[in-house]
């Protein structure tokens, strides 16, 4: 399986092949390496290996921080492979999606962001969910005003999000991430471009809002 490690570690020369030499004593085949953060001395990264699926992962965490100065922010599956361009491949699919061009987007976000579940819903409250990917709980805990621009936080059970307005289509996104560490400006950041491309996609706006005229429509014919 594939893990995604986040790690923070002194930012001088030798700490990263000190890390990466016990994750190869471990069993770990190191297959990409990211960095987040850098300064005053600390760096983030985050690291993706292929680890066997029955290894537990505590000695793997523990062996990790014997190393000084280094501790592990989170470890998590993750189902982004490495060394690819996912943003490209979804965003040609989404362009030829047509009316499914909105699911297509939140049924992919997981993937790109090593998350558990993605889903939009009406702006307004009561929110009319407009699609959800799978895992998604019946009950998403949408925010009670969705915020002016993508941003990230912890709810207080513990799920990492990121709430982002798509404001053409009166829409509200939620990214959700139950394992690991809370979601990076990195994160953030990546997913806003992602948004903003989505957003000025060729009939992106005309899908959804048939999309919601559907079951007015239906309701009002069963009326």
């Amino acid at each position: 399986m594939l893990l995604r490690l986040r790690i923070a570690l002194p930012d001088q020369p030798g700490s990263l092949g000190k890390v990466t030499r016990v994750l190869g004593a471990a069993g770990a085949d190191i297959t990409q390496v990211v960095v987040l953060d850098r300064g005053e001395g600390r760096a983030l990264d985050d690291i993706t290996v292929y680890w066997p699926d029955s290894a537990p992962r505590e000695p793997l965490v523990e062996g990790l921080e014997s190393v000084p100065g280094v501790v592990v922010e989170g470890v998590w599956g993750t189902r982004e492979a490495p060394g690819t361009y996912p943003e490209l491949e979804i965003l040609k699919y989404i362009t030829t999606a047509g009316d499914r061009a909105l699911a297509t987007l939140i049924d992919s976000m997981p993937v790109l962001f090593s998350a558990d579940w993605a889903a939009a819903a009406t702006e307004r409250v009561p929110r009319t969910i407009v699609h959800s990917s799978w895992r998604a709980p019946e009950e998403v805990p949408f925010p009670d005003e969705t915020p002016g621009r993508p941003t990230a936080s912890t709810l207080p059970s513990g799920l990492h999000v990121i709430a982002a307005p798509l404001p053409p289509l009166a829409l509200t996104f939620l990214l959700a991430r139950a394992d690991g560490p809370a979601f990076h400006r990195i994160e953030v950041h990546r997913l806003t471009r992602i948004l903003e491309i989505f957003l000025t996609l060729p009939a992106v706006e005309r899908s959804v809002a048939r999309q919601l005229r559907r079951p007015a429509e239906q309701s009002g014919s069963a009326g």
